[in-house]
């Protein structure tokens, strides 16, 4: 493959894992309303093109190879037909010592320039934009030998600083994707003898070109589609395609490719996937919107490194060679044929002319956004040859493509997303049936055992009962029996009472007799005796009969108790039993009730299940009409797009901040633009002043507040366009703009956001009623906060040149230094970036102006407020290391501060007196000559210095 013989750039260090820009979410972008990234190589590449920073044009650079041994040898050391401006971005063409021609190009690249600095210019916005959703392309375009495949194909596996734009492309998109939930994959491809062939598979020959007939999308069936697995694999992959290209010993090249090479480089990206699957769903099924759908980014880059044009004569091909560089011209003829049939705008674009240009139909006036470097030679000997490259790159310039975001719905994730919450919805009532069955089987349970319970309860209530009443019945024989005893003893004891009655009776008739008959005493006696001895005994009987009635009575009154405690046991089980069955009804009514609710919910259940599927059948109905709501809402957006061009903020920022600043510093330069400048700027003003007549303030203010990111960059654009018109600003203002864009500054975490919001505010801070309002709400605390978060190099140049309009507000200087808005200036100086600078040294300008006014009409005294942040260290150490207008405000706040005598031992103390005398003598501009040598003159404490 073709090296460049004699390509020596210089090695430089390199960085890898740059951060990425935001996403979009706009189907498609008009020509001048690409979302800037916060890529300063982007950001240099949208300079200028005749004034205009038409974004989405074929971006072209020209690198100028070393010269090699063959133009050594053919004195080429004083004969070399281009002189580079790099400062300029221009390149003149020598015909010969009177004839010369001037072209600009979007950038210049010299022999000495390493191919890191290529990659950052050239390829990486496009890589940018292609992780972003859109596709691109990078190609490579000159005469044979000048250098197209090491910029390009360059491997550099030994030496990372030698690597091309194809090996840094691809270790740019592993470093940013995740290969867990992203796809990137690759084709590698030659077009040899107007046949395309599969690098990774040679078997793979002649493989077709197919484009779709709706979007015109061109693809190659049959090629080799392999995905990445890391960095090595890509060395691997690209060796691979190295060794299967064809490439030839020429007098031009020693290894001259002999086929147009091609790397597509495939990659899927999740958009948005929100992760609230697991709920969020199930809770509201009709809740789905456009925002709420997953979506898949689809976007391919096509890095080319087109074979060499040449001349046979030159060349010295010859045999099968010569049919080589036959093919080869013709595709080359071919593809310029389209450049020019673009760049003159041809109703008639001959794309099928050749298989090269119906590859790369996407890449010029098509979707894709598309960078060109043109590789040319030194020597004069090639003037013809390295003309005709340039000419191709101008006219490459002034093509126009219309980038389009590839995002498409992923319905396998929404499908798996549904299916889910059926499963988990068919689950949960799966559970709650069978939560609603065990309950049902508990409740069952416990019927059957309380009926159970109940039963065994009555029976053994009916058993005690009978019990009880046999013992009532015995208890009553028993007490029968024993009041017949008793009446029997009553009678026995009635019996002996008329016996001992009788008996004393005849005891009294004997004791007559014996006093009648004292003869018969004796007998008397032995009678009374015998009788005395019965009556002992009788006596002795009546006792034991009393005692037995009395124990008969003791336990008939223990049987009438006991008698008493069984009637009322049996009254008491009787109640028990009536409660037990109160209770036994009141759990039946009680089960009944809470079965019937069940038996209802089953059926409610069974009825959202059947609702649930009617749903899910009419949720892609619905879901194609959102989508056709949001198709009309993107074409709005995109109508608003094509109304307000992208640069239009940045031109009115750059116009009316530097301007009206409060310095007057830059307005020469700026009143300098051609005619055609002030025209669009009036008419793309014209169309903001006419939306926001038609749309009204307080709507596009509302947009700021949108929950979409695009939404929200487009309305911030809008409103910084409308804060550079002076009629718009204190309106703005009034109606809470400037709360809106404050709030965004501090709540955002977009780079986009900061750097457009940032603008605005800087536009706003040009009125000088808006600039106390700014201060008083914090403005300059979240200027400088947002300069410490971010290190976007046009942020922090919108950030400056916010600060530097309000540095020009004498009131307002003490309340900035505490809020730390000079400490930010300062500390944005690591950044290196020439236009922050050049607003860091246009701000310490407007302050020591306002500052040095202050002090000489009497208002204020002391030393500078500047000396106490160590601006003036910086100032005498990075006087002389910037573009000549940051060195005439650094000069001009040098002498403002000198002014001051308050300053004086500061400036002697830093070795400031030798600035002062440099700038008295060497400064371009007359008024900071006279200013410095005022400074001098009039304090004698310098002038003891410098003698």
């Amino acid at each position: 493959m073709a090296t460049g013989a004699g390509w020596a750039p210089a090695r430089s260090v390199e960085r890898h894992g740059a951060p990425r820009g935001g996403s979009a979410r706009s189907k498609s972008v008009a020509p001048g309303l690409r979302r800037p990234s916060p890529s300063p190589a982007r950001a240099r590449q949208a300079a200028d093109h005749d004034g205009s920073a038409d974004s989405c044009r074929v971006r072209v650079a020209v690198r100028l190879r070393p010269k090699n041994a063959q133009d050594l040898a053919h004195g080429s050391d004083f004969n070399s037909c281009v002189e580079l401006q790099p400062e300029c971005k221009r390149l003149k063409l020598k015909k010969n010592n009177w004839s010369c021609e001037s072209y600009k190009f979007d950038e210049i690249f010299s022999e000495n320039a390493s191919q890191k600095r290529v990659y950052e210019v050239v390829a990486k916005p496009v890589v940018e934009s292609v992780l972003e959703g859109y596709n691109g392309t990078v190609m490579a375009y000159g005469q044979t030998g000048t250098g197209k495949t090491y910029t390009v194909g360059r491997l550099g596996k030994n030496d990372p600083s030698e690597r091309g734009i194809m090996v840094r492309a691809l270790e740019h998109i592993l470093s940013i994707v995740s290969l867990e939930t992203d796809r990137v994959a690759i084709s590698y491809l030659q077009m040899y003898l107007e046949s395309v062939q599969d690098l990774l598979a040679p078997e793979k020959t002649n493989i077709p070109i197919v484009e779709d007939p709706k979007t015109g999308e061109v693809s190659l069936p049959g090629a080799a589609i392999v995905e990445i697995k890391d960095l090595e694999h890509v060395f691997q992959l690209l060796q691979i395609g190295e060794a299967n290209r064809h490439a030839a010993n020429t007098k031009m090249n020693t290894e001259s490719s002999r086929s147009h090479a091609i790397l597509i480089i495939h990659l899927q990206r999740s958009s948005r996937i929100k992760e609230e699957i697991n709920g969020s769903f199930s809770n509201d099924i009709h809740g789905i919107s456009p925002d709420d759908l997953p979506l898949v980014l689809k976007s391919k880059l096509l890095i080319v490194d087109l074979a060499g044009s040449e001349r046979i004569d030159k060349s010295g091909s010859e045999g099968h060679m010569i049919e080589e560089a036959k093919f080869i011209n013709l595709s080359l003829t071919s593809l310029g044929k389209c450049i020019n049939a673009l760049a003159e705008n041809s109703p008639h674009i001959p794309t099928r002319d050749s298989k090269l240009t119906r590859i790369l139909r996407d890449s010029f006036g098509g979707t894709a956004r598309t960078s060109l470097v043109v590789t040319i030679g030194p020597s004069a000997q090639h003037y013809s040859e390295t003309s005709s490259t340039i000419m191709f790159g101008q006219r490459a310039m002034k093509v126009v493509n219309t980038i389009k975001l590839k995002e498409e719905v992923d319905y396998e994730i929404l499908y798996k997303k549904m299916e889910r919450e059926v499963d988990q919805l068919t689950s949960e009532m799966e559970r709650q049936q069978k939560l609603r069955r065990s309950e049902k089987m508990q409740l069952d349970k416990k019927l059957e055992e309380s009926e159970m319970s109940f039963h065994d309860l009555r029976v053994t209530s009916n058993m005690q009962i009978e019990n009880l009443e046999k013992e009532k019945r015995q208890l009553e024989c028993a007490v029968k029996k024993l009041m017949q005893d008793l009446e029997q003893e009553n009678g026995q004891k009635n019996l002996l009472s008329e016996k001992i009655v009788h008996l004393e009776k005849l005891l009294n008739e004997k004791k007559q007799q014996q006093l009648e008959n004292l003869s018969k005493t004796k007998i008397l006696a032995d009678t009374t005796k015998e009788h005395e001895k019965e009556m002992g005994e009788l006596l002795r009987e009546l006792e034991e009969e009393k005692c037995c009635s009395a124990s008969m009575k003791d336990r008939l009154s223990v049987l009438e108790q006991q008698l008493c405690d069984a009637l009322s046991f049996a009254q008491l089980q009787e109640s028990m039993a009536r409660k037990l069955e109160k209770e036994l009804s009141k759990v039946t009514e009680d089960f009944t009730s809470q079965v019937q609710p069940l038996k209802e919910k089953i059926g409610e259940l069974i009825s959202e299940k059947e609702l649930i599927y009617e749903e899910l059948k009419s949720t892609q109905q619905k879901m194609q009409q959102e989508m056709r709501q949001r198709q009309g809402l993107e074409d709005q957006i995109l109508r608003l797009k094509q109304s307000v061009p992208d640069n239009c903020a940045e031109e009115s920022k750059t116009s009316c901040g530097m301007v009206r600043s409060g310095s007057g510093l830059g307005s020469a330069a700026l009143m300098s633009k051609s005619g055609k400048l002030r025209e669009a700027l009036s008419g793309q003003r014209g169309t903001i002043s006419k939306i926001f007549e038609e749309v009204g303030l307080p709507n596009i203010l509302a947009l700021l507040k949108s929950e979409e990111l695009d939404v929200q960059i487009h309305a911030v654009k809008v409103v910084a366009n409308l804060a550079a018109e002076d009629i718009n600003q204190e309106r703005i203002v009034e109606e809470g703009g400037l709360d809106a864009l404050l709030s965004l500054l501090e709540t955002s975490e977009n780079t986009t956001i900061h750097r457009v919001t940032a603008g605005a505010v800087a536009n706003l801070a040009m009125n000088g009623s808006n600039q106390g309002v700014i201060m008083n709400k914090g403005g300059a605390r979240q200027l400088a906060n947002v300069a410490s978060k971010t290190d976007d190099p046009q942020t922090l140049r919108m950030v400056a040149g916010a600060i530097a309009n309000l540095c020009g507000n004498e009131k307002l200087h003490l309340m900035l230094k505490q809020d730390g808005g000079i400490k930010a200036l300062l500390a944005m100086f690591q950044t290196g970036h020439n236009d922050v600078i050049a607003q860091i040294a246009r701000g310490i300008a407007n302050f020591a102006k306002c500052e040095s006014r202050v002090i000489s009409q009497g208002h204020r005294k002391g030393r500078s407020l500047l000396i106490e942040d160590g601006v003036l260290t910086w100032m005498v150490a990075n006087s002389n290391r910037f573009s000549a207008s940051t060195r005439r405000h650094i000069e001009l706040a040098f002498c403002h501060l000198a002014q001051n005598e308050d300053n004086t031992c500061d400036i002697i103390a830093s070795g400031g007196i030798k600035e002062l005398l440099r700038i008295s003598r060497e400064s371009p501009r007359e008024d900071t000559r006279n200013l410095a040598k005022k400074a001098l003159d009039s304090n004698p404490a310098f002038l003891r210095e410098v003698q």
